[in-house]
C-alpha cells in the first residue's frame, strides 16, 4: 500500500494557470478597491463638506479637469527626481567601491553615512533653499540626503558578502584584487544593490515633493502648496495620486532594469516562491 504525498488540489488558493505577478497584486488591489469604496459610502453618508474630505469621485473629477496643470507640475517633478537620484547613484557606486578596496575608508565613512540619516530632512530642505535659492540644486541635494544613505549601504555590505571561498581561490591562481572584484564581490553585490535601488527610488519622489513644497517655481510639491492655500483638497489629494502613480512606475521600473542587467535574480527569486 502506497500513498502519495502531492499536495491536495482542492487546498490550492489559486487556479493553477494564474500568473505569479497576478498572485502578488491582486491582494493589493482588492485592499485599495474595498477602502475607495469605504471613503466613497463615508462621503456620501456623513455629508462631509469636500473641503476637508472630497469623495474619490470628485478627486478623480477635478483632477481630470485640471490635467493640464497637473500633467506640467508631474512633469517638472520627475525631471528633478531622475536628475537628483542619478547624481545620488553616481556618488553611491563611487564611495561604495572606494570603501570596499579601503578598509580604513569604511571606518571613516560607514559612520558618517547612519549619521546622514538622523538629520532631519524636514529641517535641511529649507536651509537648502536659503544658501542656494530656488534653482534645481537645493532639489538634487536634498533627494541625495534622502537617497544616498540606503544605495550606498546596499552595495557595501552585498561586497562584504561576496563568497570568501571563491575569492581566495581567485587570489590563489594569481588574480589581482581588481579581478577578484569584478568576477566575485561585484556580482554579489547586485541583488542587494536593486533591493537598494528599488527603496531609493520611493525616496527620490518624496525628497523631490518635499523639497518643491519648501520652495520651488515648478513642481508637484508647489502645486499642492498653493492648492492647500486656495482650500482645494480634491486638488490636493489629485496631485498625491499622481505622485503614488509616479512613484509605483518608477518601482516597477527597476524590475525591468534588473532583468536586462541581472536576470539570474528573477530565476533565483522563482526558485524560492
Amino acid at each position: 500500500m502506497s500513498t502519495s504525498l502531492s499536495p491536495d488540489p482542492s487546498l490550492r488558493t489559486t487556479a493553477p494557470g494564474t500568473s505569479p505577478l497576478l498572485r502578488r497584486v491582486l491582494p493589493a488591489v482588492v485592499v485599495v478597491a474595498l477602502l475607495v469604496v469605504a471613503w466613497q459610502v463615508y462621503v456620501t453618508v456623513s455629508g462631509i463638506r469636500p473641503q476637508v474630505l472630497p469623495s474619490p469621485l470628485r478627486v478623480v473629477q477635478q483632477g481630470w479637469r485640471a490635467r493640464d496643470a497637473i500633467s506640467g507640475h508631474a512633469s517638472a517633478t520627475l525631471q528633478v527626481t531622475l536628475i537628483g537620484f542619478a547624481v545620488s547613484l553616481l556618488f553611491a557606486w563611487a564611495l561604495a567601491v572606494l570603501v570596499d578596496f579601503s578598509p580604513w575608508l569604511r571606518r571613516a565613512f560607514v559612520p558618517l553615512f547612519v549619521v546622514s540619516q538622523t538629520l532631519p530632512i524636514i529641517a535641511i530642505a529649507p536651509l537648502m533653499i536659503i544658501w542656494f535659492g530656488f534653482g534645481l540644486l537645493p532639489k538634487i541635494l536634498v533627494i541625495a540626503l534622502a537617497t544616498f544613505f540606503p544605495m550606498t549601504i546596499g552595495l557595501i555590505e552585498g561586497f562584504a558578502a561576496a563568497d570568501r571561498e571563491a575569492g581566495a581561490l581567485l587570489r590563489s591562481m594569481g588574480a589581482s584584487r581588481w579581478q577578484e572584484f569584478r568576477y566575485v564581490r561585484l556580482p554579489s553585490a547586485i541583488p542587494r544593490f536593486f533591493t537598494a535601488l528599488r527603496i531609493g527610488i520611493t525616496y527620490a519622489v518624496v525628497g523631490a515633493v518635499f523639497a518643491e513644497y519648501v520652495g520651488a517655481t515648478s513642481g508637484l510639491g508647489i502645486y499642492m502648496a498653493t492648492q492647500k492655500n486656495s482650500f482645494r483638497t480634491d486638488l490636493v489629494l489629485a496631485a498625491v495620486l499622481v505622485t503614488a502613480v509616479i512613484s509605483v512606475s518608477l518601482y516597477l521600473l527597476t524590475f525591468a532594469v534588473e532583468r536586462v542587467v541581472a536576470p539570474w535574480i528573477k530565476n533565483e527569486r522563482a526558485r524560492h516562491e
